[in-house]
């Protein structure tokens, strides 16, 4: 089976390499020029583990290739997967601009039967559009629409995409077309042979449970954060009140660490975009509209704790900052923690030396006023205090001696919880955590 994808993003590039990998035939297509030709030379322009390998292995084998004639990709392929970006518009929605682009081209292209599946996320809805704008292309040059379109979100971790396409939670398929559904289970069949849960819905069901899956992590995010505020006011440990109902098998572990607030490319572009189409639809979403406010109520609430360490005054201090990327594992800044922190203290006259084991050169080309430095010790030179924004593992175990030395105060604000305060004490620092 030929396939192709279309946009060269995050998440359209892991797509294209794992279906490689699987033995498919794949055409990735984007038009950033630059991009391509890269890719066809396997330079990766993204950190993600294991992914530059994938992509070499699969162009050696001539299983994975790259264009930028997106008709010609259609024109091979028997599916067709939309993976562009849906940026947040001002008012919070999803733009459709790529999408509806894509979608036009891949109708100007059509040259029998096809499934278009959009990857990319997208408000409910808009599957049905992109059946109407391919449709509307088909007809204008004298074309019946021979093509079925179908939902397949990507439910894709930065920093473990690879394995989370591999061996996934679940794949979901909305699809209203019998064949249309035999080609995408036949696509899918090794994932299938492996176990890995289906779940068949509609078009609509697929589109929401992505929005559903991730508004629903993001709360819980917002809500451990809120038990860290009350921690504080009360005397209580936000870890230990995490764990205790972490354990519980019906609330889960998993996303119940305090911290600066969710960022990164998806949960607050999702949460914002699920709020707005459901007021659209009448019905409003109530407690995601909480989770966005308490989520941008925690760089004010950070940058008060970094205030109150620093007894109140940021201009003239010389500041370490430790994680640039919104998680671990990853490059991506978008709507980073760490970045927002960073604009702020640098606007209130603080120098700023800082160090991310990948994502110094994105930061670096939005944020030139920073000190990048080779690592945690460097950026702690002659610092008052060391914030640790991002808990990648290096960040765990640091020299705390060596650390001490390197600073000119030793004051530790983690705003990951990664260290708890006795051995901090301990090793002569001043301590400041989340919920603590």
């Amino acid at each position: 089976m030929n396939i192709c994808v279309i946009g060269a993003g995050y998440v359209g590039l892991v797509t294209a390499a794992c279906f490689a990998e699987l033995g498919l035939q794949v055409l990735c297509a984007d038009h950033d020029a630059d991009k391509i030709a890269g890719l066809a030379r396997g330079e990766v322009p993204i950190y993600e583990p294991g992914l530059a390998g994938l992509v070499a292995r699969n162009l050696e084998q001539k299983r994975l290739s790259f264009t930028t004639d997106t008709a010609l990709a259609v024109r091979e392929s028997l599916v067709v997967f939309i993976a562009v970006q849906t940026p947040a518009r001002g008012d919070g929605g999803a733009d459709l601009s790529a999408v509806e682009q894509v979608s036009r081209e891949i109708g100007r292209a059509l040259n029998g039967y096809k499934v278009v599946v959009t990857k990319s996320t997208v408000p409910v809805g808009a599957s049905r559009r992109v059946w109407q704008w391919v449709a509307e292309e088909a007809r204008a040059r004298g074309a019946e629409p021979n093509f079925q379109v179908a939902s397949n979100p990507e439910f894709l971790r930065e920093g473990a995409a690879i394995a989370d396409f591999m061996h996934p939670d679940r794949v979901v398929i909305g699809v209203e077309d019998p064949g249309a559904l035999d080609i995408l289970k036949n696509l899918y069949r090794p994932l299938y042979l492996n176990e890995a849960p289906f779940v068949i819905t509609d078009l609509a069901s697929a589109e929401l449970t992505k929005y559903a899956a991730n508004c629903f992590l993001a709360a819980k995010v917002s809500f451990i954060n809120e038990m860290a505020d009350l921690c504080e006011a009360v005397g209580g440990n936000v870890q230990d009140v995490a764990r205790g109902i972490g354990l519980d098998g019906r609330i889960g572990a998993k996303f119940l660490h305090a911290g600066p607030g969710f960022g990164g490319s998806c949960f607050p572009k999702d949460t914002r975009s699920a709020a707005f189409f459901a007021r659209e639809a009448g019905a409003p979403l109530q407690i995601i509209e909480a989770v966005i406010r308490v989520n941008e109520l925690r760089l004010p609430r950070m940058m008060q704790k970094i205030r109150s360490a620093l007894e109140g005054e940021l201009r003239g201090r010389c500041i370490g900052l430790l994680g640039l990327s919104f998680k671990p594992e990853t490059d991506d800044i978008r709507d980073a923690p760490a970045i927002g922190m960073a604009r702020e203290l640098l606007a209130e006259g603080a120098t700023l030396r800082a160090f991310d084991p990948v994502a110094m050169p994105r930061a670096a080309a939005l944020l030139p006023e920073i000190t990048c430095c080779r690592d945690a010790y460097h950026a702690c030179e002659g610092t008052d205090a060391v914030i640790i924004a991002t808990e990648w593992n290096q960040f765990r175990m640091l020299d705390l001696a060596r650390l001490r030395e390197c600073m000119r105060r030793p004051l530790m604000i983690d705003l990951r919880n990664v260290y708890a305060p006795e051995p901090l004490a301990a090793a002569g620092f001043a301590y400041v955590g989340v919920g603590q």
